[in-house]
């Protein structure tokens, strides 16, 4: 029976089937019911005292009553509602089927929708604001309507991915779209985004490009190929025109040498790719496999130590106030010469063990000058759980920040990169910011102490983490700034040389000229932590207090990323910091995997607790992973390096007595 029902007689079922929720869906949920009403009436249930208990629609209740509460609406607002009755148990299938059985739009139904809305008068700003969305989302939908028909089609149906919809339209032009479209229809190699994007972008390939000098001239002119040369042209500048014949001969030269080089490394699967790195999407859903770099050899080790002293005693020139200018310059070319013998001897592939060879697995990419290149980083497709022997830590009360050396070095990075990610985000949508940190960062560099860590990489060039390939797997932050870098107008790249894609660039609008400043300044930021030592760059703390920057919302601890790689003790500190006593005991003689697993779902707030647990759960993160202000940030002297060096927690906690 339909029933309008006072807001204030409506609360929540426990027996409603939605545990979980989105905090950017619930806002978007709210806008829109402000902007256009409930259009789905709620599911209740006759409660006690003359209350109604919301079965199917929660989130909808709490949108409408955060929106009485900030006084949108009238707390005496009556509700549309489905009034049922019946067994506890067909009330909870109700629910249930209430919540599964609903379909989300697809991304060309969004982008018809909101571009028929704009038609009708509408600005972008107004659909944002009426949907609970952001302005680059909506753009992002009116870019897909404005593909080529074919490609617009086959996003519909479901033949092409979102991902490649969004590569397809890198660039405007809808007949080179459909072009490209056409000539994948026939491909027998894999399709992917990266593939489309160089093929949109490219209408010919210059012989430099790194596929040609794979695939070789003539075997690309024995295939049909066809080559224009201009008069001043040679065998780098001419245009190679067949783009997806070059394609599918790069694409079988590199299978032919992945399948060699598994049989020759003894790996279960060698893949390759045509891109010089190892994108998200080609090791989703697999597992990295431990490896250490292999051990140094006695004359290495000795070399090392050599090269360590020769680098102190030229370093002391340059710390000699009384050094002239002609031994300073000689002191630091010496130091760029020992530096590169230093990381040519500590930069050493990895090994893995032989036991785990037989399900091992390897991408194999194509570099800039065209070698097959395999990239020294292991993966499996079955999941796998992997002790790397944690140090534990003992934490001092009251400390400024902690020691990083209390975790294993491999966490710390991992930590590192995905604390650099959530950071980069919030940088790369803080366009001023942005541009303040890389004027700075500019006009700071010629009185720069060479013996301070930089802050970012400033000079364009994206920063590369202490980890070859890592990607953090379900991160929000490196969802956010893929969807970030996949948003941006890509327009000015069809120009055939730097001229003309420089008088490209400046005709973009204000707001996608300073998304791509975002962008360039935030993929600069170095992996480093809220800790003393290596991983320690203050400068990341004042940006993080500039920017307010929640880590918890942006980043969870799971057994994955963190309770399976710490010592037990650590994670009951864990649960002792945010449950006391009580919940410590709980789980106290649980076994470390068991404990692991009980502690991600505490900590992502799913469990049953009182509500003030679960807001402390969720709202914890290691204190490492934390922003702090600027008052908080400080530079760590040199009793801190030798603590936060020292190995083994006897030793840090006799000197941190």
């Amino acid at each position: 029976m339909i029933q309008s029902i006072n807001l204030k007689k409506l609360v929540p079922s426990p027996r409603n089937v939605r545990k979980s929720s989105d905090v950017l869906a619930d806002l978007q949920l709210r806008a829109d019911i402000a902007a256009r009403g409930l259009l789905q009436n709620l599911v209740v249930r006759k409660g006690k005292r003359g209350k109604f208990e919301v079965e199917a629609g929660g989130r909808r209740l709490a949108a409408l009553q955060a929106l009485a509460e900030e006084g949108t609406l009238p707390e005496s607002h009556e509700v549309t509602c489905l009034v049922i009755e019946g067994e506890e148990s067909e009330v909870r299938e109700a629910s249930l089927a209430e919540n599964f059985q609903r379909l989300a739009m697809n991304p060309a139904d969004e982008a018809q929708a909101f571009a028929a809305i704009i038609e009708a008068g509408a600005t972008t700003e107004d659909v944002a604001r009426r949907f609970g969305l952001t302005v680059r989302f909506v753009e992002g939908r009116l870019r897909l309507a404005s593909l080529a028909p074919c490609v617009f089609e086959a996003l519909a149906e479901g033949t092409i991915t979102l991902d490649m919809a969004k590569a397809y339209g890198a660039i405007s032009d809808v007949e080179r779209q459909a072009h490209v479209y056409a000539e994948l229809q026939d491909a027998w190699y894999q399709i992917t985004p990266d593939t489309i994007r160089r093929m949109v972008l490219d209408a010919t390939v210059r012989g430099s490009d790194p596929r040609a000098v794979l695939v070789g001239r003539d075997v690309y002119l024995a295939a049909g190929g066809r080559i224009e040369r201009e008069l001043f042209d040679d065998d780098a500048s001419e245009s190679w025109i067949d783009v997806a014949l070059l394609e599918g001969l790069a694409h079988k030269a590199m299978e032919e040498t992945a399948e060699k080089a598994a049989l020759e490394y003894g790996l279960a699967w060698v893949r390759p790719t045509l891109g010089n790195y190892v994108s998200h999407d080609l090791v989703e859903g697999m597992s990295r496999l431990p490896c250490e770099p292999a051990p140094m050899t006695e004359q290495e080790v000795r070399e090392l130590g050599e090269l360590e002293a020769d680098y102190d005693r030229v370093a002391a020139v340059l710390e000699d106030e009384d050094s002239d200018e002609e031994e300073i310059a000689k002191a630091e070319r010496e130091l760029v010469v020992i530096d590169r013998a230093m990381r040519e001897l500590n930069d050493r592939p990895p090994v893995l063990a032989d036991e785990l060879k037989s399900e091992a697995g390897a991408f194999l990419v194509l570099s800039r000058n065209g070698e097959p290149t395999l990239v020294p980083q292991y993966y499996t497709e079955t999941e796998v759980i992997i002790d790397e022997g944690v140090v534990e830590a003992i934490e001092e009360s009251g400390a400024a920040k902690p020691k990083g050396s209390s975790l294993s070095q491999r966490l710390l990075d991992e930590l590192a990169m995905q604390r650099r990610d959530i950071l980069a985000i919030h940088l790369a949508n803080d366009p001023s910011l942005a541009l303040d940190f890389m004027v700075f960062t500019l006009a700071d560099a010629d009185g720069h102490d060479w013996r301070a860590k930089k802050a970012s990489t400033l000079v364009g060039s994206a920063a590369s983490g202490p980890i070859t390939g890592f990607e953090a797997k379900n991160a929000p932050a490196s969802a956010a700034l893929a969807e970030f870098a996949g948003s941006l107008d890509e327009s000015w790249r069809a120009g055939t040389n730097d001229v003309e894609r420089f008088a490209r660039f400046r005709t973009l609008s204000d707001e996608a000229r300073s998304a791509w400043l975002g962008h360039v300044v935030s993929r600069t930021l170095v992996a480093s932590l809220a800790c003393y030592g290596e991983r320690s760059v203050p400068l990341h703390e004042a940006l993080g207090s500039l920017l307010e920057i929640e880590t918890a919302h942006w980043w969870r601890p799971s057994a994955a990323n963190y309770f399976d790689r710490v010592a037990k003790a650590r994670t009951l500190e864990a649960l002792d910091a945010v449950g006391g006593a009580d919940l410590v005991s709980r789980y106290a003689a649980s076994k470390k995997a068991e404990l692991a697993s009980a502690a991600e779902r505490i900590f992502s707030g799913n469990f049953i607790g009182e509500a003030e647990l679960k807001e402390r759960a969720q709202a914890w993160v290691p204190s490492i992973m934390r922003f702090g202000g600027t008052g908080d940030v400080e530079l760590a002297d040199h009793e801190g390096d030798e603590v936060a060096n020292a190995e083994g927690t006897g030793e840090i906690a006799e000197q941190a007595a």
